[in-house]
């Protein structure tokens, strides 16, 4: 599969999207958007995939929206900004529906729609000098697209604040509010991320992708007795998969699980 904006490496089971645009701080446009729900879609059924690492080149993670592709923005009709805000939707749905656990690896600036990349993974791991900003409202715009991710990330109080203001948001506050999952000096964010994979990969293919969607069905819906017969429902599936029982009798027999072999 060949990219223009994007590099697809894998080592074992592991593969990483390079956002691949350093020139412009890997900006997106339409063509990157296209690359990006395309290696999504594909890494989703990739069988030996157990992970994916969602990262960089260059000196910032995401600036956002590509300027030359904001001026051709300008001039697009209504039916037109539907379509182009259509595609950028389903682009982070592939991220965030992906079967595979992902994990942002966040260097540098991570503005507007790149903070949406990193919201849409599942895990987020930034260096200490990270500058993340919701910038939209200085050009005139809402985070609207982005915003399903980012509300559920960041919060809704926060994101009453920056959604409005547009001020920078220092990778430490990022962490602070939950954003963030772990900070890492620059010099070692890969070597943090490489210990999330590795944890990631050691556990029940199956049961990392149910943990996940169970998270996503899950997060706030009321506790009645339809989410509870839900839960009773996905325990007795997963226990009863032949992952489940492999898990529980590798316990038993304290051996690995084959998963791991």
């Amino acid at each position: 599969m060949e990219f223009q904006t994007l590099q697809l490496t894998q080592e074992g089971r592991v593969a990483t999207v390079w956002l691949n645009r350093p020139d412009v701080r890997n900006a997106f446009d339409e063509t990157a958007i296209a690359e990006l729900t395309r290696v999504f879609d594909m890494l989703d059924e990739r069988t030996d995939v157990r992970a994916v690492v969602l990262a960089a080149h260059g000196q910032a993670f995401c600036a956002g929206a590509d300027l030359n592709w904001m001026k051709k923005m300008a001039g697009y009709s209504h039916a037109e900004n539907l379509d182009d805000a259509g595609r950028l939707a389903r682009m982070l749905q592939s991220i965030y529906r992906c079967s595979k656990p992902v994990v942002a690896r966040i260097q540098g600036d991570c503005y507007a729609g790149g903070v949406g990349l990193a919201a849409a993974c599942d895990v987020v791991v930034a260096g200490e000098g990270v500058k993340f900003c919701l910038s939209e409202t200085r050009l005139g715009l809402i985070p609207a697209t982005i915003s399903p991710y980012v509300v559920k990330a960041l919060g809704a109080q926060a994101s009453r604040r920056f959604f409005l203001t547009a001020e920078i948001i220092p990778a430490a506050e990022a962490h602070r509010l939950g954003f963030v999952h772990e900070l890492a000096p620059a010099d070692a964010l890969d070597e943090r991320v490489a210990g999330i994979v590795r944890a990631l990969v050691a556990a029940s293919p199956n049961a990392v992708r149910e943990a996940k969607r169970l998270v996503q069905d899950v997060a706030g819906r009321s506790i009645d007795d339809a989410l509870v017969n839900d839960t009773v429902v996905r325990i007795a599936d997963i226990r009863a998969s032949n992952e489940g029982r492999e898990g529980i009798q590798s316990f038993l027999e304290k051996r690995k699980p084959s998963w791991c072999q």
